[in-house]
Formats: C-alpha cells, structure tokens, sequence
C-alpha cells in the first residue's frame, strides 16, 4: 500500500459548494482562433449543411470576409468544462439546468474569442441552491459577440 488516495488526485486543491460563490466572481475560459478546421468539426457534428458556414466563395458574394460562424459554434466557446468550475464542483454539482445565448456580432474564420462566465445569481434552497453564471464571448478587437446565461443546481456544503 502505497498511502495513494485517488480521490485526492484533483486538479483543483478543494471542492466548493454553493455557499462558497460570490456574486461577481469570475471564470475565463481558454480562447480559441476559430479555424476552418473548427468549422469543418462543428459542421461535421452538428449535421448543419447552410453553405455560409462552410462555403467561403458563397459568403463572399453576400459581403462577408469569410465564413460565418454557426450561433451553437459560438455558444460551446462557454461550456464550462473548458475551464477550471466543473473541477471545483465535483462533488456538490446535481445538474445543469438550463441556458441561453444572445449573438451580437458575427464571428467569422480567423477570429480570436475570449469566453468567460461570472456568477450573477446565487439562490439558495432548502439543501441546494442555484448558480447563475453570466456568459460572454469578446472578439480579438474586443467586441461582445455572444451574451448568455447558464445555471446550476448545486448542493449545499451541510445538506
């Protein structure tokens, strides 16, 4: 026996609950330069076949500089497993709950995003309560493209 406690082996040192958020604070997510081989992926998953995704030629004769990026392709740049939240929930998440997007601005091939998530809601219940986290995606020029919502149904510390 070598002492090993695989619960132990975390990527974050300690597990949060829902009385451990604060209103305001803030999560960043990795960015990502949208390539055309993301485009190529999230086409491929996604089964969306609209040419103004994955046809430059076709974006070009309506004005744009390149493709356009899909809403849901924007949407995932917030998925909170890209970051370090669902490391410090590990124990207290129950579930997602819902969410939405508001698309401001076009998100075109070679465009650089920044997704972050800031609690903006904290409602407590009997033994859980409900995180809301504020989701954004910025541009390299520092345009917000994409504004949303996610909430999480968290478990108290004592429930």
């Amino acid at each position: 026996m070598t002492g090993f406690d695989p619960r132990a082996h975390r990527v974050v040192p300690e597990q949060r609950w829902f009385e451990d958020f604060a209103l305001g604070e803030r999560f960043v997510l990795p960015s990502r330069t949208m390539t055309e081989a993301i485009f190529l992926a999230f086409q491929a998953a996604s089964g969306d076949n609209h040419p103004v995704h994955y046809d430059v030629e076709y974006c070009r004769a309506r004005g744009m500089p390149h493709m356009l990026a899909h809403g849901f392709q924007v949407a995932i740049q917030t998925a909170a497993g890209a970051g370090l939240f669902p490391h410090m929930v590990e124990e207290s998440l129950k579930g997602f709950l819902d969410q939405s997007s508001r698309f401001l601005h076009p998100v075109f091939v070679g465009d650089t995003l920044y997704p972050a998530l800031e609690v903006d809601e904290l409602t407590p219940q009997r033994t859980t309560g409900i995180l809301g986290l504020r989701s954004t995606v910025h541009n390299q020029a520092g345009t917000l493209v994409m504004d949303g919502r996610q909430r999480y149904l968290l478990r108290k510390r004592n429930a």
